[in-house]
């Protein structure tokens, strides 16, 4: 994947654990919660993916 589609999966992935937490919390399925919260770091871990690639390609194209 490059950077920005690895930025668009995490975000999206973010959103999604940020959903599935929030419903998980309001039913009290504390699974349910605890997945969204993984799905949520998941998401985090990916958009950083997508901005160190960013980053590499940035001081590669300067050299």
């Amino acid at each position: 994947m490059g950077s920005t589609s690895d930025k668009i999966a995490g975000k999206a992935n973010e959103l999604a654990g940020k959903a599935r937490a929030s419903v998980g919390e309001a039913i009290d399925d504390h699974e349910m919660a605890a997945k969204g919260r993984a799905q949520e770091a998941k998401g985090d871990l990916q958009q950083a993916k997508g901005n160190a690639k960013e980053a590499v390609k940035n001081v590669v194209d300067r050299a």
